[in-house]
């Protein structure tokens, strides 16, 4: 993905969700420069990597097949219950017809939720005992109600609505009467060693400097946070 993309994708965010009131903390408006200055008071943000986050899962074709979030919390993998946070929560905008490809997740459980905007159809499979897709009923909580559907089978989320993904629960999700914006509460959040995609595929893209960031991703802090310009 090219910097300058990215750069306004996170401007259409930031849009997006005040128009929707969803405020977000200081540091997602800090710049690298101010990322430079900043001491060990900011390694929770660093350590935990709230903040920005885009992918297009190696597709060349956001608008397809890609994501935009924001991690507002999480706790550090093997730091959580009493050594820190056992939460996470992330705010994330998807566009109308784009998918976040099938995947799970080996520990984390997670509430998604539909914040406003459009619809959130999700598609679910169990998995099987060898990890692929298993021809069975899935069952899945909806706001506290059991709902049942086949293999593959779908369910809309309404603004308001949220549905609970238990580990090893395969889902793929997309937006459908318009973009929306989507909320997520769950334990400890961990996407480089907690994700199992179906079709193996990178979550972190490749970035083509054309510009300089507007704000840094969490793939970015290593090469900004303390250090000089």
């Amino acid at each position: 993905m090219k910097r300058s993309q990215i750069n306004q994708l996170i401007r259409d965010a930031k849009k997006f969700m005040s128009d929707h009131r969803f405020a977000l903390p200081n540091f997602a408006y800090w710049s690298p420069e101010d990322w430079r200055a900043k001491g060990p008071e900011c390694s929770e943000i660093a350590e935990a990597q709230l903040g920005w986050d885009i992918t297009d899962f190696g597709s060349n074709d956001f608008s397809k097949r890609g994501l935009l979030l924001f991690t507002v919390r999480n706790g550090v993998p093997g730091k959580d219950g009493k050594l820190g946070k056992s939460y996470a929560e992330k705010i994330m905008v998807v566009r109308d017809k784009q998918e976040t490809p099938t995947h799970f997740h080996f520990q984390k459980m997670e509430d998604i939720i539909n914040r406003g905007g459009g619809d959130l159809v999700i598609q679910l499979w169990n998995a099987s005992d060898s990890e692929g897709l298993a021809q069975t009923e899935v069952q899945a909580s909806v706001d506290g109600v059991v709902r049942r559907v086949p293999a593959g089978g779908k369910l809309s989320l309404k603004p308001g609505e949220s549905i609970t993904l238990p580990p090893r629960l395969y889902h793929s999700f997309w937006a459908e009467n318009g973009m929306t914006l989507v909320g997520e509460v769950s334990r400890v959040n961990d996407d480089h060693t907690d994700n199992r995609f179906h079709e193996p595929m990178p979550r972190f893209p490749a970035i083509d400097e054309d510009e300089s960031p507007l704000h840094l991703l969490t793939s970015d802090y290593p090469r900004y946070y303390g250090q000089e310009a």
